[in-house]
């Protein structure tokens, strides 16, 4: 009977897990995000789109009220003005390789070191909207949210909040809600092992999104973890406490503290394979910035804009700089020069 009733509420929790998680990737969103996604598309079938990262939040932290009255894929609550002077991030899941449009070098690569990272900018309702495309195959995707994947980057990523903005069909946005599921599963897994023996949930996800971001090639503050949970701390705090029911881990609660109910034999091992993790994670995304030299498609158009945006320089790309930016970098860099950039300013 105890078993019989500990399956019951596992059951439901992983119901709860997945209901969640629906309602945020069907979210509302504005029309000109929904647009660019499908035209950044185009003539291509993947299986979806998902929009995630700090645009994404800045959507999410938008209070309820002003998102009444938008229908399915628009939303009536954030400005699309908001978004104009961000790049926004999505995730494209493929079924194969081929059924993104690139070349063959591209696609192996993608196959071997995924994901490939591409930028894109289109003129959407007079306003031109930019985006960093990452690819990604379902099986990648499957393999990469598991609690055993070596690479922490994607399940970290996909434990956040996103939003499906492109969807093939009805059998695709189930694929991908599975691997969304398991993402937010094994970060939360990830947080009672590597977390305190008692806390709450804040302090969980804290220590894990610390860690991720620990293990790999940042620049951000030492504040980004903390800007993560910012607006969102009801949802990491329904979401850790069911994770753990669905896993099965003997979890309690007391208030707002938690107790994952991990005994040390599983937090000593645990720490040792974060380790492994930890120590892969950079030269996994040093390798990634190599690879990127040759497989990011647009990255010259990416990088012109960030040095204008951040200088004031403008500077104009010609078709050889865009073709062959490592050739033309010399070029940028002096006219970077005379025009002062580098300069030390009193």
């Amino acid at each position: 009977m105890i078993n019989s009733t500990r399956a019951g509420l596992s059951l439901s929790a992983a119901g709860a897990v997945a209901d969640t998680l629906v309602t945020e990737l069907t979210r509302p969103t504005p029309p000109s995000v929904a647009r660019f996604a499908a035209a950044i598309v185009g003539a291509a079938r993947p299986l979806g789109v998902l929009f995630y990262g700090s645009a994404a939040r800045l959507l999410d932290n938008t209070p309820p009220e002003q998102d009444s009255g938008a229908t399915a894929g628009s939303s009536s609550g954030a400005d699309d003005a908001d978004l104009s002077d961000s790049v926004l991030d999505f995730y494209v899941i493929v079924e194969r390789q081929r059924d993104w449009p690139r070349g063959r070098v591209a696609r192996i690569a993608n196959a071997l070191l995924p994901p490939n990272v591409e930028y894109h900018e289109r003129s959407i309702d007079g306003r031109v909207m930019r985006a960093k495309v990452a690819i990604l195959s379902l099986a990648q995707f499957r393999r990469l949210t598991r609690p055993d994947a070596f690479d922490t980057t994607v399940w970290a990523r996909f434990s956040q909040p996103a939003r499906l903005v492109w969807v093939r069909d009805t059998t695709a946005a189930d694929a991908i809600l599975r691997c969304v599921v398991r993402a937010v599963a094994t970060a939360a897994l990830w947080a009672a092992k590597l977390g305190p023996e008692r806390g709450d949930a804040e302090q969980y996800w804290l220590g894990l999104f610390e860690r991720t971001y620990a293990a790999e090639l940042r620049v951000e503050s030492s504040r980004r973890p903390a800007s993560l949970l910012g607006g969102a701390e009801a949802r990491y705090r329904r979401l850790l406490p069911l994770c753990w029911l669905a896993g099965n881990l003997p979890a309690s609660a007391d208030g707002a503290m938690l107790d994952p109910g991990l005994p040390t034999t599983m937090r000593v091992p645990a720490s040792r394979r974060w380790r492994v993790r930890a120590g892969m994670g950079r030269p996994l995304n040093v390798a990634r910035l190599i690879k990127a030299s040759f497989t990011f498609a647009g990255g010259a158009r990416y990088l012109v804009w960030k040095i204008s945006r951040h200088t004031g320089v403008a500077l104009t790309l010609t078709p050889f700089a865009e073709r062959h930016p490592l050739l033309a970098a010399p070029g940028i860099v002096s006219r970077l020069m005379r025009a002062g950039v580098f300069r030390r300013k009193a």
